[in-house]
């Protein structure tokens, strides 16, 4: 079977964290012997944040409690990170952890940031520290709390590719979390942002985002209940239907 794999070749165009299901898929079948898995699952790991995970493979793999000098300075290099952007983000996570105040945002996001700013002397620094906690989180494994962190974010982001970017990072995390109904409501959501008259990037950065979608809503489609239909549907509107066409000409 493994003559016939491809992981390898995709691997490299892919988010690191949606190869790491495609390895437990091949590892649960026995494509490849668990070494090498387990050496690839490293390798990929080394370009997150998921340090505690790599250092527990490795002791795996090698039979020891020991794990390499890089692993541990990695580690602490992430720790100190991280007590740095939960400083940072401190005063917006209150905010958002309170129902009342909560209640305070409007679908207006202006008024959100001047209200933010005059009553809880919330600015935009803080609310750019919560876009790089969220995406800290994603890198770290945390998935639920950066899906959480970036919706809230999105709901104040008035920077068209930022929320764009968010949603990116929304639409892998509720992936990994296997959660299909929610990762298919993204992946409308995602569609109707790049095909809408308001996408501001240029329009090769649009196909190659359309030809993202196509590609990322494979895990969807292949796990959702109702995936075949989707797949249906998505692949053959016109929009994709002529992305492929200016792809493969």
């Amino acid at each position: 079977m493994a003559e016939h794999d491809l992981t390898a070749s995709v691997a490299a165009w892919m988010d690191p964290h949606l190869v790491l299901p495609v390895l437990e898929f091949l590892q649960e079948r026995g494509v490849y012997a668990d070494e090498e898995i387990l050496r690839g699952k490293i390798r990929l790991l080394g370009g997150t944040n998921m340090v505690d995970y790599a250092m527990d493979i490795h002791k795996s793999l090698h039979g020891t409690d020991d794990v390499p000098a890089d692993m541990v300075a990695r580690r602490s290099e992430v720790v100190e990170r991280l007590r740095a952007l939960q400083e940072a983000v401190a005063p917006i996570v209150a905010f958002l952890s309170s129902p009342q105040l909560v209640q305070e945002l409007h679908a207006d996001k202006q008024y959100n940031l001047h209200m933010l700013q005059e009553r809880h002397q919330i600015g935009p620094d803080q609310i750019e520290a919560l876009y790089q906690y969220a995406k800290f989180q994603y890198e770290c494994g945390m998935y639920s709390d950066a899906a959480d962190f970036l919706s809230q974010y999105r709901a104040l982001c008035t920077n068209s590719e930022r929320s764009l970017s968010a949603l990116w990072g929304k639409l892998a995390a509720e992936i990994l979390m296997q959660n299909w109904d929610v990762a298919q409501e993204e992946l409308n959501r995602l569609k109707e942002m790049i095909d809408s008259s308001s996408f501001t990037s240029s329009p090769v950065n649009q196909l190659h985002s359309r030809i993202w979608l196509m590609h990322w809503s494979l895990f969807i489609f292949f796990n959702h209940e109702n995936g075949r239909n989707g797949i249906i549907d998505l692949f053959f509107q016109d929009s994709c239907c002529e992305q492929e066409e200016k792809e493969h000409a």
